[in-house]
């Protein structure tokens, strides 16, 4: 007896806690921040009244005939073929609630399709496990990286309020404009999502799919990745703010501007001491989830750099994996993703971390060369 009530105790325990830790659960949708959002709820809510007001008829009719007619009430049940009148109804009534609900529906689907007129253009690319944003009028674009510590998501510190939600660089749209969204990935498929803009688009590559927003309040919006994408799936995070239109220009221009001082950079005589610094910066964005912060890699499927064949031995063949990544592998093409000034900091700084030493300079100058090679 003691040994089942220890059960019960558990299993009543165990059934309360769920209850106890989601005190904020809800079941609905949220309404969201855009027009699009906005309608999407709105149908949403129509249809679901109309789908409770039917279940509530159909189910009162059944229970009222259930308990009405039953036996021991002295009533037989009635023999019929087929009732040409009950047949009509029940093939008009269903076309009808479907032609009531397909008219908004059709004018909401209508309106979220129509890209038409947009104030700003950005091509969103989907890479793993990464977003890269290219303001396509105005020449220069970004990465957009997780930013929750590997130190939370390996439960090493407590985790954040925005646990694998918040980002290194967020997308920066302004209040009151129409953003078209060009969407594409390249590698796998991916599918951007941010509930409360209404917007889930998937990004396949070799194809270019089309989502339009307009956010009328200041604000950030939060969303993922919601495709199957391999390993770090769950660690692609989408963030959106939204911002006035004077502090928009602003970063603007502070983008355009350090986009030209990027370029300019790939003329810069560098010293091992500050490719260093910035390979470990970049080498910590883009190659840490993989490789390991110390070089020590996941085998067999992310191998160690730390005492390696490629990070010790030729220097061109290290740039050439870098660069175009290695067939059949999880070791994706870089020299799309980084600059060519990140691309020589972090060869050099895998070349010359964790006790390689091998003493290598990679210069941007030589990465930009080896691409024009090709």
């Amino acid at each position: 007896m003691r040994v089942h009530a220890k059960r019960a105790g558990a299993l009543a325990s165990g059934l309360m806690l769920p209850a106890m830790s989601m005190a904020d659960w809800t079941v609905n949708m949220s309404p969201g921040v855009t027009s699009t959002s906005n309608e999407i709820f709105s149908l949403h809510m129509t249809i679901l009244w109309i789908c409770v007001v039917i279940g509530l008829v159909v189910f009162g009719v059944m229970f009222w005939s259930i308990i009405a007619h039953r036996k021991s009430r002295g009533h037989k049940p009635a023999n019929f073929h087929e009732n040409t009148l009950v047949e009509i109804l029940w093939t008009i009534i269903p076309l009808v609630i479907l032609v009531v609900m397909a008219i908004p529906a059709t004018a909401t689907l209508v309106d979220m399709y129509d890209t038409s007129e947009a104030d700003i253009d950005i091509k969103v690319t989907g890479y793993q496990w990464r977003w890269k944003y290219d303001y396509l009028d105005e020449e220069f674009g970004y990465f957009s990286n997780l930013a929750t510590p590997l130190d939370q998501v390996q439960n090493r510190q407590d985790k954040g309020e925005n646990y694998l939600l918040e980002v290194d660089n967020p997308l920066i749209v302004p209040v009151g404009k129409r953003v078209r969204l060009l969407l594409t990935a390249n590698d796998v498929i991916h599918s951007w999502w941010v509930p409360a803009l209404g917007i889930k688009k998937d990004a396949i590559p070799g194809f270019i799919n089309e989502a339009w927003f307009q956010v009328d309040e200041p604000g950030v919006y939060r969303g993922q990745c919601t495709e199957l994408c391999g390993k770090n799936h769950g660690f692609m995070p989408v963030v959106v703010e939204a911002v006035p239109g004077e502090e928009y220009n602003t970063w603007l221009a502070e983008q355009k501007a350090a986009a030209r001082k990027e370029r300019e950079l790939t003329r810069q005589d560098w010293t091992m001491d500050q490719l260093m610094a910035r390979g470990k910066k970049t080498y910590q964005t883009a190659c840490a989830a993989c490789h390991q912060p110390d070089g020590s890699g996941a085998p067999p499927a992310f191998p160690a750099l730390k005492g390696s064949a490629i990070a010790t031995g030729e220097k061109m063949a290290h740039i050439d994996i870098v660069l175009n990544g290695k067939s059949g592998t999880a070791m994706q093409a870089f020299g799309g993703q980084l600059s060519e000034v990140d691309l020589a900091a972090v060869i050099t700084y895998e070349r010359n971390a964790w006790g390689n030493n091998t003493g290598d300079i990679v210069t941007p100058k030589e990465i930009l060369d080896y691409k024009n090679q090709k």
